[in-house]
C-alpha cells in the first residue's frame, strides 16, 4: 500500500516545510569545503530534504574562468571587486531560491574567510527569516592539504588544461593570499552568538556552538561522522541465486552454479580493482546468498554481517513471482508501479523504509575506509543513489547487473565510477513497469 502524506516530510518523517537553513562553509582553499558541501547536500536529498549548493567560485568563473593566484591577492582591488560581486550574486540567487519555496537547506560554498563577510551573510539571512549554520573546516596536516591540492589541480574547472605542476604552484600561491586575511570563527569574541561547527583536521576534533533545532543537529551528526581522506567503496550484488533463476523475490536462497562461479572469481576482481594489495573490510547482509558470495575472499579481509543490508522486505509477497503478485494482489501490483519508491509491501517495506534503515550504514561508510559491500538489488540501488545523487523516481528502476563489481570514488566535484564485469553469465532481474516477465533485459533503462 502507498502511505499517505509521506511526501510532506523528510526521510525521517519530520515536518520541514517552515524550516530554512543556510549552511555557510568557512575555510582556506584545499580544506575540503566543496567536498563537504557536496556530501551534505547529497545526504539531505537522499533523506528527501531538498537542498542545493550555491558555489561562489561557479559565479566568479562566469567573468574569470581561469584566474591566476594574483586575482586573489588582497592588494588587487579589481580582483576583490569581482570576487565580492560573485559572492553577492550567489547570495542573491540563494535568497530567491528560498523565497520561491524551492528547498529547505542551502549551502553557500566559499572561503568566507573574514568575520566581516560572515556577519554580512548572517545579517542578510536573518532579514529573510533564514537560520545560519557556519561550518569551518580547519586543517594543518600537510599530508592532507597536499592530497587536497592534488585533488583540486586535477578536477577543478580553474585548472582544466593546465600543466599539473604549474597548477599546484599557482594554487599554493592562492592559498597564501587567503592566509593573509583569514580569520577563524571566533567563539570567544564577537561571533559567539553564531551557530557553528568547527571541524579540525578532518574530524580529529569537532567544536559545536549554539545548535538550535532538529535539522541542524542532523547535519552536525553527519559532519561528525565525516572524513574527506581520499578513498573508494566497492559494491557488488550477491552471485546469481536459485530464486533469481525462478523469478521469485525475497527469500534466503542458495547460490546457483553460476553464482558460485562468481564467488570464486570475486577475489581476483577485487584484487585487480584495489590495485595495491591492501585488505578491505567486507560488509554483507545476513542472508546466505550474500555471505556465500564473500566466502572465498582472502582471510585477512575482516567480514561483518549487517541486518541493515538485508534485501527489501517483500512482506506477504516474499517468495512470489511478479506474475503471482499481479494475480493475488492486483491493486498492490499497480500501486507499486505507480510510485515504487513510496509503495510499501503489505507487512513489508518500501524503498523509503530501506533508505531510513540504511542511514546507519551511510554514517559508517563516511567514517570508514576500504569497504567492500556485498548485498542485494534494492539495497544497492539505495546506496548507489546516495553516491550518484539519483532521484527517488529513478533509483528504484535502475538495472543492477549481477556478477559486476562497482568501484565508487568520491571526489570534490562528483563520484567517479568504475565497473568490472566478471564475464560470468547471469539472468537479468530487472523488471519494467507492468511486466510480469521472469527475466527481462533493461533496454533503455538507467543502469550502473
Amino acid at each position: 500500500m502507498v502511505e499517505k502524506g509521506l511526501k510532506k516530510t523528510n526521510g525521517l518523517g519530520v515536518q520541514v516545510e517552515n524550516t530554512k537553513i543556510c549552511v555557510v562553509m568557512v575555510g582556506l582553499p584545499a580544506r575540503g569545503k566543496s567536498l563537504i558541501a557536496q556530501k551534505v547536500t547529497r545526504y539531505l536529498k537522499w533523506l528527501s530534504i531538498e537542498a542545493k549548493v550555491f558555489n561562489v567560485g561557479t559565479y566568479r568563473r562566469t567573468d574569470t574562468p581561469k584566474p591566476t593566484a594574483d586575482f586573489f591577492d588582497t592588494n588587487n582591488p579589481a580582483g576583490e571587486k569581482m570576487r565580492r560581486a560573485a559572492a553577492e550574486a550567489a547570495l542573491s540567487d540563494m535568497l530567491k531560491w528560498f523565497r520561491a519555496g524551492e528547498g529547505t537547506i542551502a549551502i553557500l560554498d566559499a572561503t568566507n574567510s573574514t568575520r566581516v563577510r560572515r556577519r554580512w551573510i548572517y545579517d542578510e539571512c536573518t532579514k529573510e527569516g533564514i537560520d545560519t549554520l557556519f561550518v569551518e573546516s580547519r586543517c594543518d596536516d600537510e599530508r592532507l592539504i597536499m592530497a587536497n591540492i592534488l585533488e583540486v589541480k586535477t578536477t577543478s574547472p580553474d585548472y582544466q588544461g593546465t600543466d599539473p605542476e604549474a597548477a599546484a604552484l599557482d594554487f599554493r600561491n592562492r592559498i597564501r593570499n587567503y592566509e593573509k586575511v583569514y580569520e577563524t570563527v571566533d567563539g570567544d569574541g564577537d561571533e559567539k552568538d553564531l551557530t557553528y561547527v568547527k571541524i579540525m583536521n578532518i574530524g580529529a576534533q569537532v567544536i559545536i556552538n549554539q545548535i538550535h533545532d532538529y535539522l541542524q543537529s542532523r547535519i552536525v551528526y553527519y559532519l561528525m561522522n565525516l572524513h574527506i581522506k581520499p578513498r573508494s567503496i566497492w559494491l557488488s550484488r550477491h552471485g546469481e541465486s536459485m530464486y533469481n533463476l525462478s523469478g521469485q523475490i525475497g527469500g534466503d536462497a542458495e547460490l546457483s552454479s553460476r553464482g558460485k562461479q562468481y564467488a570464486l572469481k570475486l577475489p581476483e576482481l577485487v584484487r585487480q580493482s584495489v590495485g595495491d594489495g591492501r585488505p578491505l573490510t567486507v560488509w554483507t547482509s545476513t542472508l546466505r546468498r550474500a555471505i556465500s558470495t564473500g566466502a572465498h575472499l582472502p582471510a585477512n579481509y575482516n567480514q561483518l554481517q549487517w541486518k541493515a543490508l538485508d534485501e527489501l522486505d517483500a512482506g506477504v509477497c516474499d517468495g512470489l513471482t511478479y506474475a503471482d503478485i499481479k494475480e493475488k494482489y492486483p491493486e498492490d501490483f499497480a500501486a507499486r508501479d505507480e510510485d515504487k519508491y513510496n509503495y510499501r509491501y503489505r507487512g513489508g517495506e518500501s524503498y523509503r523504509d530501506v533508505v531510513i534503515r540504511l542511514e546507519s550504514i551511510i554514517m559508517e561508510l563516511e567514517r570508514s575506509e576500504d569497504i567492500l559491500i556485498i548485498t542485494h538489488q534494492a539495497v544497492l540501488r539505495c546506496i548507489y543513489a546516495y553516491y550518484k545523487e539519483k532521484s527517488q523516481s529513478e533509483s528504484p528502476w535502475m538495472a543492477v547487473p549481477l556478477h559486476t563489481l562497482i568501484k565508487l570514488t568520491p571526489k570534490a566535484y562528483g563520484t567517479h565510477e568504475e565497473r568490472t564485469a566478471a564475464g560470468i553469465d547471469a539472468v537479468s532481474t530487472w523488471r519494467g513497469k507492468g511486466s510480469v516477465a521472469k527475466h527481462e533485459d533493461p533496454v533503455g533503462e538507467p543502469t550502473f
